[in-house]
């Protein structure tokens, strides 16, 4: 019995101490009245789930959760898609295969700040290379407010984020085609399947378990996404690409409204926890599916 428990104390202390008390710490930091003067008087009056209606009861709110959907969505659709897109390409095999797969890991190998930095350059309205490359090409007269105008500051996030993500993608999906045995192509090829229906009933059944694991991580990488965003726009002009989570830190950083700030990340985590939730069901359904085919 010791030496159970002796064999799970260090997971179970770095868990509750690196999970589950900050955790904790933010759900009451939530429920209480907590601002920069409750550092030095160390009072923080109880005010229950006030915060939350606060917060919900915010028109930022709905603003924020709009964009936060966007955003998270049209990142995943298009990571996915094209990280699948190349995967399959670099299966085959032509010279300089593996440095060009090495080349696409240089946005994923990037820090966040860095790579917000370039796109801020590329999106300049004045000097950014993407202007000057269409006024080049005559197919725009004047230069695009791209970061500056409330209609186009969120598809121009979303664009610098899924170029962040693609290697991801690419690297996981990547490894998952090279685990499907060669043979079941080479059977349906006898059996006279194109390409296409390779790639629907061989390449995609084999790959949907991989693939649920990369919209998952995705997913939870994308919700809290905070350095591409702030470096490009901080959540503005006018709240167009302010995310939860970049509110949550406007809350908290610069209003110095912590328990305001702590509500808006607790209601972040709800919505991480019930798309996990999808995911786990997801996932034993899936292993459960086998099981009743063999019966």
């Amino acid at each position: 019995m010791l030496a159970r428990i002796g064999f799970l104390a260090p997971i179970l202390v770095f868990l509750a101490a690196f999970f589950g008390y900050p955790l904790v710490a933010n759900f009451t930091m939530a429920l209480r009245e907590y601002t920069a003067a409750s550092f030095y008087t160390g009072e923080a009056p109880f005010v229950g789930f006030a915060n939350y209606a606060t917060v919900l009861g915010d028109p930022v709110f709905g603003t924020a959760l709009f964009n936060t959907a966007v955003f998270t969505v049209a990142s995943l659709a298009f990571q996915f898609g094209i990280g699948l897109a190349l995967a399959v390409f670099f299966q085959r095999h032509f010279p300089l295969n593996g440095v060009l797969r090495s080349m696409l890991l240089i946005p994923w190998l990037l820090p966040l700040v860095v790579s917000g930095t370039v796109w801020r350059w590329i999106f300049d309205q004045e000097y950014g290379v993407l202007n000057q490359t269409l006024l080049g090409l005559g197919l725009i007269d004047a230069g695009i407010p791209w970061l500056s105008s409330t209609a186009m500051a969120l598809p121009s996030v979303t664009v610098a984020n899924i170029w962040v993500g693609i290697p991801f993608n690419m690297v996981i999906l990547y490894g998952g085609l090279q685990s499907i045995p060669a043979h079941l192509y080479e059977a349906a090829s006898l059996d006279g399947a194109g390409p296409w229906q390779r790639f629907r009933h061989v390449t995609w059944p084999l790959l949907r378990p991989v693939s649920a694991v990369v919209l998952m991580l995705g997913l939870v990488y994308t919700l809290k996404v905070f350095d591409v965003i702030m470096v490009l726009t901080q959540g503005g002009p006018a709240n167009a690409t302010q995310t939860l989570t970049t509110w949550s830190y406007s809350l908290s950083f610069q209003e110095l409204d912590f328990g305001l700030g702590a509500a808006v990340g607790n209601l972040l985590i709800v919505i991480a926890l019930v798309f996990a939730l999808f995911y786990l069901r997801g996932l034993r359904s899936s292993a459960g599916a086998p099981t009743r085919e063999r019966r």
